[in-house]
């Protein structure tokens, strides 16, 4: 097996090839793409609730859900619209 020797301009090279095509495919990647529909895990974690309290804004009929078999799901777009009615604004 012959043998090559490495030299920091090659190591150099080589890394500038790198970070050329890393930053090539992340130009390409969409960013953070949001689900049209989550889980109730998944917007417990995003409103940091209970699961009580999400249960609560079920009743009262403020988050709105559709349930498939035992699967409750909900519109991402909905709660990001119920997030932007209640906003409070406190600049005076």
């Amino acid at each position: 097996m012959p043998t090559s020797i490495i030299t920091t301009d090659d190591l150099r090279e080589f890394k500038l090839e790198l970070i050329e095509e890393l930053k090539a495919l992340i130009s390409k990647t969409p960013t953070q793409q949001t689900r049209k529909y989550l889980k109730s895990a998944e917007v417990m974690e995003l409103l940091q609730i209970s699961p009580g309290t999400l249960q609560n804004l079920r009743i009262n009929g403020t988050l709105p859900y559709s349930k498939i078999g035992g699967i409750i799901l909900y519109d991402a777009e909905e709660i990001q619209r119920i997030l932007n009615e209640n906003r409070i604004d406190n600049s005076f």
